[in-house]
Parts: structure tokens; C-alpha cells; sequence
């Protein structure tokens, strides 16, 4: 099979029903959702095997679950069954939880850093951000499943809080911003 097939060299992509601009809010929203794929695969990389066993399962198994949102997006018109669904939204919260309980209180707005490995789930943070105003949008445009759209707001809320145990594992500090007073009592 050739990676190659030429028909998209006119601007145009086919998605699941048909043909679009390559620009087009739906190709932009499955698109950023891919990008958050890749930075996931990227931060999973940062982790140790052992010591981040957990951390590694619950990344690649959301891995695919974008997979999956991105096709769920790339369905334009020609009708499938969706495959994310609010049990994955559910399951995403208690993940939420499970995280912040090992993170200390938290009181000041975060900045993105500490660890080498929170830095990098916190640009999945901020990707997955991208990707849920883009859904945002295109659900106001065209139909999609809406599912996705609450998984990607939890996704990033479960970002942040992985991103804090993660500093907690490695005995290091979460950047607060010093600039504001305490906002979390």
C-alpha cells in the first residue's frame, strides 16, 4: 500500500460521507484532536515504565478514545455509531480524582512546569483546550456527536491533574503564579 494517493493535492480531504476543504472546522476540530494524540504519545515517552505504570496505561488508553473522538469528528454526513460515549466522560472524572488526591491542595493558579513530564501534559492540556473550542464550533455548524465535546472538557481537566501528580512523583514543586493572591482556600 502506498502512503501516498495525490487526491488531496487540490486542497480537499475525504472524510466519513464525502469530500471537504482541507480547512474546513471539521478537519481543523479531528486534526487538533490527532495533535493531542501525538503530544500524549510524546509524554508518555517522559515516563518511567515503572514508576509511572499507571499514568502510561491511562495515556494509551485515551490514546485511542482520540482516535476514536477524531472519527466520531470526520463523520460528514453518512451516518455510523459514535464511539465515544459519557461512561468515557464518567471513567475520565474518577481518573480526575484519583490523580488529585496525590497532588497537594491546591491554592494559587498553576503555570505550566515543574517536571519535564507535567510540562508536557500540560501542553496536552492546552491542545486538547484548542481542540474543544474547535468542536465547540463545529457543533454549532454542523451536527457531531456531543459526547466528544464534553470528553475533551474533561480530557483537559484530567491533563492538569495528571500533570500535578506527576510533579508529586518526581519531589517537584508545581509553578504557582505568584502574581495574585491565593484563589483556593
Amino acid at each position: 500500500m502506498r502512503i501516498y494517493t495525490r487526491t488531496g493535492d487540490e486542497g480537499q480531504t475525504g472524510v466519513i460521507g464525502g469530500r471537504v476543504d482541507k480547512d474546513d472546522i471539521r478537519v481543523a476540530a479531528y486534526g487538533t484532536t490527532d495533535e493531542v494524540n501525538a503530544f500524549v504519545g510524546e509524554a508518555i515517552l517522559r515516563m518511567d515504565a515503572e514508576k509511572h505504570k499507571d499514568m502510561i496505561q491511562d495515556l494509551t488508553e485515551i490514546q485511542h478514545e482520540l482516535f476514536d473522538a477524531g472519527g466520531d469528528l470526520a463523520q460528514a454526513g453518512k451516518k455510523r455509531q459514535y464511539k465515544v460515549t459519557a461512561d468515557m466522560v464518567k471513567r475520565l472524572e474518577e481518573w480526575i480524582d484519583r490523580y488529585d488526591a496525590e497532588a497537594p491542595p491546591i491554592q494559587r493558579f498553576i503555570l505550566p512546569g515543574g517536571s519535564e513530564i507535567s510540562s508536557a501534559l500540560h501542553v496536552c492540556r492546552v491542545l486538547t483546550r484548542r481542540a474543544e473550542r474547535l468542536v465547540v464550533t463545529l457543533a454549532r455548524e454542523q451536527e457531531t456527536n456531543e459526547e466528544v465535546r464534553r470528553y475533551l472538557n474533561r480530557l483537559s481537566d484530567f491533563f492538569f491533574a495528571i500533570a500535578r501528580a506527576a510533579n508529586a512523583r518526581e519531589g517537584c514543586p508545581d509553578v504557582e503564579y505568584k502574581r495574585g493572591g491565593q484563589v483556593f482556600r
